[in-house]
């Protein structure tokens, strides 16, 4: 019999994108948020008004990034920056290796991911953080 675990219900994704857009609204920023489940699924998407087209992709590969490699995707663009260029060639079903995906953790796990796009990357990492922080994981 297979273990119960967590996962992300629909009601999950809509809270992540409702907190993670009264985030985004209070600072102004035009982004799109994605979520992903834990093999990179699309689940939800919401790109605000005034977010150029392209932030619909990158979102979603910054989410994907970060639920497939069960980490921030900022790890990544560290990696890259701090001269492993190589790993650009190494990891080609990775897209979104730019600071703004987060990974959701339950008991140890990653269950899927956020992934912003549209302003500076500290700023989008900190809109997907504010989405799910209101799951109220501990």
């Amino acid at each position: 019999m297979p273990a119960n675990r967590a996962y992300l219900t629909q009601q999950d994704v809509s809270t992540i994108l409702a907190a993670s857009e009264a985030f985004a609204a209070k600072g102004n920023f035009s982004v799109t948020i994605s979520i992903v489940d834990d093999g990179g699924h699309l689940l939800g998407l919401l790109r605000r008004d005034g977010a150029a087209p392209v932030t619909a992709y990158i979102s979603q590969e910054k989410a994907r990034a970060s639920a497939l490699g069960r980490r921030e995707s900022k790890v990544y663009e560290d990696i890259i920056n701090n001269g492993r260029t190589a790993f650009l060639g190494a990891t080609p079903a990775l897209h979104g290796v730019l600071e703004g995906g987060v990974n959701i953790v339950v008991d140890g796990h990653t269950i899927g991911a956020v992934g912003v796009s549209g302003v500076k990357s500290t700023d989008d990492a900190e809109i997907a953080k504010a989405g799910i922080a209101a799951l109220g994981i501990k």
